[in-house]
């Protein structure tokens, strides 16, 4: 038999009563006795592990019908199973509709009811049971799916941390400093964010973006250091730089930071009028981490002294962008970035003024 079985047994009769007590001895639960309905709601409340209530339907203070909707309804309570005792086969009906789990008719047959009752105590503790594997399961999930959390972000954590290095091996090639890579990482993210690009998909463009001239490691000193305008020849030996990036960065599909690299590593010189290099795409052909990249990529070259050019003014690297819309850049993300100019000439201007090299991921989100 289950342990610790309570059952109430509820009739205003207690020559009734006393008959249910008698045919249920032999289940060895505990049976609380109640005269009339109010009685079998207090009764629940003292005891709300109860297995099981059989009550007759005519009973003073609270009839049966109303007490079986107060259970039914109960959030707490809805799970009892309630047998109705009853001599009147038309309120059958009636009390199943309002979720009377079974009935027993008058006068009662010893067999049927301890077949009847020891079916509902089963099914109760059968759901029991199941309520209370479930929740087990549910906190298993939960663990499991917090340490798969903390996995993929370790995870993602090591490819941010790919990214900045392979970033900061291309900048040491053309000497310089970190805070280019900061510029272009944090520029990149918030024209994205602007641009309605997803957060989840602007923190990869954040990081990805430092990969965009990784491929420069694989340019000779003599073309990428050269302090004078290049000669034809060696300006196609160093467009060959986007080529590099995505061979260096190939087959990292299953890695979102470097897949993204790879993209915007390729795709950066392109242009919106299919004029760009390496494969001549344009318009929404580029990736449109590339068109942002391409956009923060130029401001900031723009505005920065290099060992081949000097550093141009806002207003005219300004002028010199907008002359270049709808043919480098995507007219659109181009407006936008205008748009709020101040804002992206601010956050470039901050960017530069902390000279101190970036040696870890901590330093790029601080």
């Amino acid at each position: 038999m289950f342990e610790d079985v309570k059952v109430i047994l509820a009739d205003d009769d207690p020559l009734n009563l006393d008959m249910l007590e008698k045919m249920l001895q032999q289940f060895e639960c505990t049976l609380i006795r109640a005269g009339n309905g109010q009685e079998v709601l207090d009764a629940i409340s003292a005891h709300p592990q109860v297995d099981l209530v059989v009550m007759d339907l005519k009973m003073p203070v609270l009839d049966g019908y109303e007490v079986l909707r107060r259970i039914k309804q109960d959030v707490h309570w809805h799970d009892i199973p309630v047998v109705v005792v009853t001599a009147d086969g038309q309120e059958v009906a009636s009390v199943l509709e309002l979720g009377a789990n079974d009935f027993l008719g008058k006068p009662f047959n010893l067999c049927e009811l301890r077949h009847r009752v020891m079916n509902q105590i089963r099914n109760k503790r059968l759901a029991d049971f199941a309520k209370d594997t479930n929740a087990v399961l549910e906190v298993e999930v939960a663990k499991r799916t917090a340490a798969l959390q903390q996995a993929l972000a370790k995870a993602m954590q090591t490819e941010y941390e790919i990214s900045l290095r392979l970033g900061r091996a291309a900048e040491f090639r053309d000497k310089e400093t970190g805070s280019h890579l900061k510029c272009i990482s944090q520029l990149s993210k918030r024209l994205g964010q602007l641009a309605g690009i997803p957060d989840d998909q602007c923190d990869i463009l954040y990081f990805a973006s430092l990969l965009h001239d990784v491929g420069k490691i694989g340019i000779p000193d003599s073309i990428l250091l050269k302090p004078g305008k290049l000669t034809p020849e060696e300006f196609a030996t160093m467009k060959g730089h986007t080529v590099i990036g995505g061979k260096i960065m190939s087959g990292s599909r299953d890695y979102p930071v470097i897949e993204a690299g790879r993209v915007i590593a390729l795709q950066h010189h392109e242009k919106w009028d299919g004029t760009g290099y390496p494969y001549g795409l344009k318009d929404d052909e580029i990736h449109i981490f590339a068109r942002v990249v391409s956009i923060v990529d130029v401001f900031d070259a723009l505005l920065t002294e290099r060992v081949y050019k000097r550093a141009f003014t806002i207003e005219e690297s300004v002028a010199i962008m907008v002359d270049e819309a709808g043919k480098a850049f995507d007219p659109q993300l181009l407006e936008l970035f205008f748009q709020h100019i101040d804002e992206f000439h601010s956050l470039q201007q901050s960017i530069h003024a902390d000279t101190l090299p970036i040696t870890s991921i901590t330093e790029m989100i601080r």
